[in-house]
């Protein structure tokens, strides 16, 4: 029993109530700054999300030399990135159930120690097959990450706190993402592609270890009982939703326009009229440090323009980027990357952060939902810009971005008409 509850018990029912000042409410003792623990937490996650997303992209910057290795068509080695995203989107729905059930930290560590096992193996896999085979395992294994993050900080962390320890997650994602690239195609470039992958898994391992001896215990949360029943509830509701169905469309179709490009462009780096060497090419990478002020930016952007206004933008920065990259220039290439990169961030933080003031309840369902759509797209893009640019090269790989966008644009027209719609229907009814 609290203070304030002994003092409620003793008092006469003819006294004057208790004054419910601030005074009298009980501290939040969450995590805060100022705080050893919050400190802790930061890092901890900041080296989770290093760890999940070097693992995650660990193959895309090491695709051509796996082409040339292999003997593989770029279709067939962009699986090796595909299949790791793929498995990431079929796992994160249960894993968010498991740490409901099991705890947030119990899920992050065995997501990330299990996804860093399967990297120590992945430089013995002999053939394509058994590659992908792992990297499928590899993502589901990832997924009790990005699923749990979030709601440990939510639970653990004080709501003026929150932004900036999000912030410091979402940077180590990105970090771990460039990261991944750079380590893997740095290291294939001198020492083959086994290397490069031995080297993204000992990075991984050492960040997991530093997450898990930094995390501090869970302070606030409850366990639930896994619902199927429930679940399956909540996500068709959401799934009936045709606001939040748009929005993962949204997220869909920009991470499709990233996969294409991003599982393409060293192979046209490498090759003419520009023939860079495999380092140079990998270090391509870099750009994506472009994405962590766009993202930002994006906020800004919105309450300026409207969510719509701001995705129409995003559209249009990235459909620029691809028309600009079709030049057969260096510099025409790697602006055109830049906007891609810009774009897509823009468009990604803008339809991911609607997501959660647009579903009223079932949170963590609806964000997974986005998540599962996002790295779908990344899948299937990354899949089919490959097999177009084995098909026509680089203006190949562009049209899919290109079409993605197409899309992307007529949703968002398709929602501005809606909108105006029930505007002049709730203008009528006002009259009336």
């Amino acid at each position: 029993m609290q203070p304030s509850d002994t003092r409620a018990s003793v008092t006469a029912p003819d006294a004057p109530a208790p004054d419910p000042s601030p005074s009298a409410a009980p501290a939040d003792d969450r995590l805060g700054p100022g705080q050893r623990a919050f400190r802790r937490a930061n890092l901890a996650l900041f080296a989770a999300g290093v760890a999940t997303f070097v693992l995650l992209y660990s193959t895309q910057g090491l695709l051509p030399v796996l082409s040339a290795d292999l003997d593989l068509t770029p279709g067939q080695a962009s699986w090796t990135a595909s299949a790791a995203t793929l498995g990431l989107a079929l796992g994160l729905l249960p894993a968010s159930a498991l740490s409901d059930r099991y705890g947030r930290t119990a899920v992050m560590t065995a997501s990330t120690l299990a996804a860093s096992a399967l990297a120590l193996a992945l430089p013995f896999a002999p053939d394509l097959t058994t590659l992908v085979t792992l990297r499928v395992l590899q993502g589901a294994a990832l997924a009790g990450l990005p699923a749990t993050a979030m709601a440990y900080l939510a639970e653990e962390v004080r709501p003026g706190a929150l932004p900036s320890a999000m912030g410091l997650y979402v940077a180590g994602n990105s970090i771990g993402g460039m990261g991944g690239r750079l380590i893997s195609g740095w290291t294939a470039a001198g020492l083959g592609w086994r290397w490069g992958l031995a080297a993204s898994a000992v990075l991984a391992l050492l960040a997991t270890l530093a997450f898990r001896l930094l995390i501090p215990a869970a302070r606030h949360f409850t366990p639930a009982p896994v619902d199927a029943r429930a679940l399956a509830r909540t996500v068709g509701r959401h799934l009936r939703n045709p606001l939040l169905v748009r929005l993962y469309l949204l997220g869909m179709l920009f991470m499709a326009v990233f996969g294409a490009v991003y599982n393409t462009v060293g192979y046209r780096l490498i090759g003419a009229p520009f023939h860079l060497p495999e380092s140079i090419a990998a270090s391509i990478f870099v750009v994506y440090l472009v994405g962590t002020g766009t993202s930002a930016a994006a906020g800004r952007l919105s309450a300026r323009l409207g969510r719509r206004g701001a995705l129409y933008v995003s559209v249009g920065v990235t459909a620029a980027g691809l028309l600009l990259s079709l030049a057969e220039s260096l510099a025409c290439a790697l602006l055109g990357l830049v906007l891609i990169t810009a774009g897509f961030f823009a468009g990604h933080a803008t339809a991911s952060s609607s997501v959660g003031r647009t579903a009223t309840e079932g949170r963590a369902q609806a964000s997974a939902l986005y998540l599962i759509a996002y790295y779908l797209g990344n899948s299937v893009g990354g899949t089919l810009g490959a097999d177009a640019y084995h098909a026509t090269g680089w203006p190949g790989a562009a049209t899919v971005g290109l079409t993605a966008m197409a899309l992307a644009a007529a949703v968002t027209l398709y929602a501005t008409r809606q909108a105006h719609t029930a505007r002049r229907m709730t203008s009528a009814r006002s009259r009336a």
